[in-house]
């Protein structure tokens, strides 16, 4: 078996070939159980989450083992941490070991890209990301890849963190701002693509301007949400799975609880944009909005990409 190494993980995720393996295993045949979800508190009080995520096709076989520690944050550590095994499908025998942070993060910001495809406006000229995490340090770079945005900014509630990131980006030859304002710069961005772990909502629906594609990523627990109600209302709203999103996450499941929404309502999920059932965005006035909440065959993707070509 296989133990990749981390830094090699990076190098073999390529944001452009991430998203057209995403794109192509969504059109694929495989079988994805649902996930398993435990909630458990730390000794501390502290609220954290075991999420087990296995997927797998005729050849591969992946299980992914993630938790997720928000409390972590003040411990200047990374609130998320995951390991995958790669099997073989038809005999069981693992093919490969590696560490899934880098790999989820990777693939989550693609995904959310690879939405984008076929919602935001293909004239969109300002992406606006809020959070600094470890998917938001790659959400910029993925949605570059499918829009040619002219203007893109970055709000975090802590402003040193804020810098810093901001810095990082622009050593690595990106063009970015940090912005204080987060009302001023909603209003005024074509993309929102939001992944905080904020409880509650922090990008409200009357800053949303016509045409606006949302991204909502942060909330992967039933009580806590990035977006208010009036979001919800104004936005044809789209999924990566109406088996995850609508009961996993706040951001869909509240706003269902209190009649605002009902599953009816979600117009597609990625495979149906993906294979053409469903359309996208089918009007330039028309705001979008995508809740991700994470598949395993999006981790099977990624894995298989790193795989085969640290392999070759």
């Amino acid at each position: 078996m296989l133990i990749i190494p981390d830094e090699k993980i990076s190098e073999h995720l390529d944001y452009k070939k991430l998203i057209e393996a995403l794109r192509e295993i969504f059109q694929s045949d495989y079988t994805m159980p649902v996930r398993h979800h435990h909630f458990y508190k730390t000794p501390e009080g502290d609220d954290n989450t075991l999420i087990l995520m296995p997927v797998w096709n005729s050849e591969y076989m992946g299980m992914k083992q993630v938790t997720v520690a928000p409390a972590n944050a003040s411990r200047n550590m990374p609130s998320i941490f995951a390991q995958y095994i790669l099997s073989d499908s038809k005999t069981g025998q693992p093919l490969a070991m590696m560490n899934a942070t880098e790999l989820t993060s990777r693939r989550t910001a693609c995904t959310s890209a690879l939405a984008s495809s076929y919602l935001s406006r293909e004239d969109s000229e300002n992406l606006l990301i809020v959070g600094g995490g470890s998917v938001a340090k790659h959400l910029i770079q993925a949605h570059l890849a499918v829009r040619n945005f002219k203007k893109v900014s970055v709000w975090m509630r802590n402003n040193t963190k804020m810098n810093e990131f901001v810095a990082d980006l622009k050593n690595q030859g990106i063009v970015v701002e940090a912005v204080t304002d987060l009302e001023d710069s909603a209003r005024n961005a074509d993309l929102i693509s939001s992944a905080t772990l904020s409880k509650t909502p922090i990008i409200k629906g009357e800053w949303v301007k016509p045409g606006t594609h949302l991204d909502m990523i942060g909330s992967h627990k039933p009580d806590t949400r990035e977006t208010d109600d009036d979001a919800i209302r104004k936005s044809s709203i789209f999924v990566d799975s109406r088996a995850g999103a609508l009961h996993e996450t706040g951001e869909l499941a509240l706003p269902i609880a209190d009649g605002i929404l009902t599953a009816s309502d979600v117009r597609a999920d990625i495979v149906e944009l993906v294979k053409d059932i469903q359309p996208g965005r089918t009007s330039t006035d028309e705001v979008t909005l995508f809740k991700s909440a994470g598949l395993a065959i999006e981790d099977l993707a990624a894995a298989l990409l790193v795989y085969k070509s640290y392999k070759a």
